[in-house]
């Protein structure tokens, strides 16, 4: 099976280390990020904010007694027994490669716990889970999923739609890989592009949600279910991506008591309750609060911007290990 059309489950075997190895750990919490964000020599803008944001958690995390190692994913070196857990943080090269990525997870639960827990990272890797999620009777924006290999035309997928304004995406992705913006006299220009990704993975066709570019999205978090602090993100003038890998803005935000209600609401609907989320929402073109993502994984959560965040993320941290 291509990875990127879907996941199969590896088989789960016992771990080959002895018990009492297991049970003696070097550290309490791992923080996972990725090559590039560990140890950089010389960091921008863009990296110093990951490494603020981690040292937050640390200091948080070590002041309440809590051994703390930070590495990438992927680093060899590391012996995932020597942890009792291992908290996804900026991993944000998983969904380059997304073999290598589930690959390490079928092999690093079995030596250590995940935070959020597999099960669920697996559900939040495909943006099938929005379907799931819509299912269980939360909004979200008029979606098309495309399997991997459907063979219409990307202008015959779209007049079924009758939507003038489209965003066409992975199923798989992050920061804005491969998402395009596509209309009725566009659409022609992106077959070539659209018939070679429908090849390799699922893709989703969704309704354009206007009001992104005049109100943006806005990220909620929720740490151990409840609701912490939220910031806005808005697009640069003339484009709709919110991302500051593409210009986009981050402005201080209080959200509205129904917007707090639809992303505890969002969590809540999860297959278990997750640590950490962040809820990204936006107004669609009716005005009605939708779900634009639900990051489970590897959110960004801007504890730079809510120090007093970091200490809750902390207390829900060890929590989940004294109920381990």
């Amino acid at each position: 099976m291509n990875p990127a059309c879907g996941w199969q489950a590896g088989t789960q075997e016992q771990s080959p280390y002895p018990s009492y190895l297991r049970q003696m750990p070097q550290f309490d919490i791992t923080l996972l990020t990725d090559k590039r964000y560990h140890q950089p020599v010389d960091p921008d803008w863009y990296i110093q904010q990951i490494l603020d944001d981690d040292a937050l958690l640390q200091s948080a995390l070590e002041s309440r007694g809590l051994r703390v190692a930070r590495t990438y994913w992927d680093d060899p070196a590391f012996d995932w027994t020597q942890t009792r857990c291992a908290v996804f943080r900026t991993t944000w090269d998983y969904f380059n490669r997304f073999s290598e990525f589930s690959l390490w997870l079928d092999q690093t639960s079995l030596l250590t716990r995940l935070i959020n827990p597999l099960e669920l990272i697996r559900w939040n890797l495909d943006k099938h889970y929005l379907r799931d999620l819509s299912e269980k009777g939360l909004r979200i924006p008029p979606t098309c999923f495309i399997s991997c290999g459907d063979r219409r035309s990307l202008q015959e997928i779209a007049s079924s739609c009758e939507w003038p304004d489209m965003i066409l995406k992975p199923a798989i992705s992050g920061a804005a890989r491969h998402t395009y913006r596509v209309n009725t006299d566009t659409i022609k220009d992106h077959e070539e592009i659209y018939r070679k990704l429908i090849s390799e993975e699922s893709m989703l066709l969704q309704e354009f949600q206007q009001r992104i570019l005049t109100e943006g999205e806005i990220s909620l978090m929720v740490i151990g279910g409840q609701y912490s602090h939220a910031i806005l993100k808005k697009a640069k003038p003339g484009d709709f991506r919110v991302q500051d890998d593409f210009g986009g803005s981050v402005h201080d935000c209080q959200p509205t008591a129904d917007e707090v209600q639809f992303a505890e609401q969002a969590v809540s609907l999860c297959q278990s309750e997750p640590v950490y989320a962040r809820v990204d929402i936006l107004r669609n073109n009716q005005g009605q609060i939708c779900l634009s993502e639900l990051e489970l994984i590897e959110p960004e959560l801007w504890l730079r911007n809510y120090p007093p965040a970091a200490e809750r993320m902390a207390a829900a941290l060890d929590q989940a290990l004294r109920s381990a």
